[in-house]
């Protein structure tokens, strides 16, 4: 049985055609196709397994989205003792179930419904760049001075 080892969302899968999943979100709706680029290992097949370095060229893996929804809660508990300190969050992550088509080796075109590309590991940091500009200062009012502060209220002393 041929099977591949790809890379997403961070973590690493094995995979064989028709195994479903959960993977972390990716864009798209259910019943959309989805190309997997990062195949790290290709086996089962003739021949030993073949391992790219870091990624075996010309492969890749196609899947069809099955549905989006959300993991298990998670209960976060922070507790420092003797400190009378305690906090508790909680997080659920957003999964999307995928179900593996087919394993394409050779540079092999997928069949397309409507394909959506696994998403980048470098998407992120393009986000934060102009938050950083907003943040910036203020210019000066005009003439180059800048406005007078208003003097702060004083708290009124307590009567006794």
């Amino acid at each position: 049985m041929v099977y591949a080892v790809i890379r997403t969302g961070g973590k690493q899968y094995k995979v064989a055609p028709q195994d479903v999943l959960q993977i972390e979100k990716i864009e798209g709706a259910a019943g959309d196709s989805v190309r997997f680029a990062e195949v790290l290992a290709l086996g089962g097949g003739e021949g030993e397994p073949k391992f790219g370095v870091p990624l075996v060229s010309g492969a890749a893996v196609s899947a069809e989205i099955v549905e989006q929804g959300k993991g298990p809660k998670i209960i976060i508990f922070k507790k420092r003792r003797r400190q009378n300190s305690r906090r508790r969050n909680g997080h659920r992550q957003f999964l999307t179930t995928v179900r593996i088509v087919d394993i394409l080796t050779d540079g092999k075109a997928a069949p397309v419904k409507a394909a959506v590309e696994a998403p980048k590991a470098e998407a992120a940091p393009a986000e934060q760049a102009p938050k950083k500009a907003a943040k910036a200062k203020a210019a000066p009012a005009e003439g180059g001075e800048e406005a007078p502060k208003k003097p702060r209220a004083k708290k009124a002393d307590k009567a006794e």
